[in-house]
């Protein structure tokens, strides 16, 4: 059960209705451990597109379209969840879309490449539409005062969950090797086990989360995708006055960004230009997962009495040091060091986020200013790796100073971070509409 006492929580919400809300981090972390970062991308670039100088671009190109997907749609989505108050029903929707769009990469063998570039784009925007709305619920279970507790606990235990997807999925491809079998074979396998743990633990999350926002739409004649459209107008609008929320945003974009890169790049880097080979990258992501698990627990335990704006800054200082160190390290074991803080830096800097976010979130627009921050994050997916690929490819690949200009994203942030009033948004997202 979670490590916090019922007075973090909301009246009425109970500490098993948190546990299913995190189980849901639990369940969707297998989706990036496994597919975007440790197994089938390098199997997308290696065995599908067969090391095709495009490959990488094909790959990148997939998981942009998804991004543009969801930072287009995300927010109005958010809206009509708010008026209808069907965030449960949309996540269980979104959550079948995405698991069975990943297990049917199973199907995406050598050559496949249009198959698999298709199910990679709409799963990963299912997948980014379930993580924003389970986002959402945050401030309807914790305190104002203990949010930054209950998504650490809920992030920290989401990387778990990931560490079981890449568990299995690494014991059976070893298993797999010793036998003989060829990644063609026990890569489709590795997706079938990982839409499998999704879809298991969510069932938990739609048995134990409830839904407690009410309609806002007055009759059932008021169109309800039109309304929220309206809904967001209004929002853009009054940005002025949510105007905290808005830097929170654009410094989201920037450090986020960075945080991009490390998803997305680290096992390429650590291979080519460190010098790891694959097995000791498997280990190098799976220990980053605890060090992000640790970051975010921890992280979570105090953030809320030393301040979210100040734990943001000391996460993305962290993650500024990780950039420098991987630049001039020479040696594997000096980039463990780097990867140890960037595991601490990742699960502590996201889930301050998400918790800052929630602080500045009116009640009644929970899923709408989600959407928003979905907004930001999808973007700054896109601006961060390109970033980092086009300073390679205009270097004559030189990842080195490429990771170190990655460095410069997270300081943007810090700087932007300044500009935020903590309690000027807050006060803000409490004031009647």
């Amino acid at each position: 059960m979670p490590i916090f006492s019922q007075d973090a929580l909301n009246p009425g919400v109970k500490k098993r209705e948190v546990f299913g809300w995190a189980m849901y981090d639990f369940a969707n972390s297998g989706y990036t451990t496994v597919v975007l970062t440790a197994v089938f991308a390098a199997y997308f670039v290696g065995g599908i597109a067969q090391k095709a100088e495009w490959a990488t671009f094909v790959w990148t190109l997939a998981l942009s379209i998804s991004y543009a997907i969801v930072m287009l749609t995300m927010p109005s989505l958010g809206a009509y969840a708010d008026l209808r108050a069907c965030k449960k029903k949309l996540l269980m929707w979104f959550t079948g879309g995405c698991v069975l769009s990943t297990a049917a990469l199973a199907l995406a063998g050598p050559g496949s490449v249009a198959l698999a570039f298709v199910l990679i784009i709409v799963s990963n925007t299912f997948y980014s539409y379930g993580e924003s709305l389970t986002a959402s619920f945050l401030p309807e279970l914790a305190r104002p005062e203990a949010l930054g507790k209950v998504s650490g606990w809920g992030w920290s235990f989401g990387y778990f969950g990931g560490m079981l997807a890449l568990g299995i999925c690494l014991g059976y491809a070893l298993w797999a090797g010793q036998q003989g079998i060829s990644a063609d074979r026990f890569v489709p396998v590795t997706m079938l086990i990982t839409a499998a743990i999704y879809g298991a633990a969510a069932m938990v999350t739609f048995k134990l989360l409830g839904e407690r926002a009410v309609p806002k739409l007055q009759t059932q004649g008021e169109g309800g995708f039109k309304a929220s459209l309206v809904q967001l107008k209004d929002t853009f609008h009054q940005a002025r006055r949510y105007q905290d929320f808005m830097w929170l945003l654009l410094c989201a974009v920037f450090y986020q960004g960075g945080v991009a890169v490390a998803i997305t790049l680290a096992a390429i880097y650590a291979e080519q230009v460190i010098g790891f080979v694959q097995t000791e990258t498997m280990v190098l992501i799976f220990v980053l997962n605890l060090a992000a698990a640790a970051g975010a627990f921890g992280f979570g335990q105090f953030q809320d009495r030393l301040g979210h704006k100040l734990a943001l800054g000391i996460t993305l200082l962290g993650w500024i040091a990780t950039c420098i160190i991987a630049a001039l390290t020479t040696t594997k074991g000096g980039f463990w060091y780097a990867a140890a803080i960037a595991g601490v830096c990742m699960g502590s800097s996201q889930s301050a986020g998400r918790a800052m976010a929630g602080m500045f979130a009116p009640p009644q627009q929970l899923g709408e200013f989600y959407g928003l921050w979905t907004f930001a994050t999808r973007l700054a997916s896109i601006i961060g790796p390109l970033t980092y690929g086009a300073i390679t490819w205009a270097t004559g690949g030189n990842q080195r100073i490429a990771i170190a200009s990655t460095a410069v994203l997270f300081v943007i942030g810090l700087l932007v971070l300044q500009r935020v009033d903590v309690a000027r948004g807050r006060a803000a997202a409490l004031m009647e509409n």
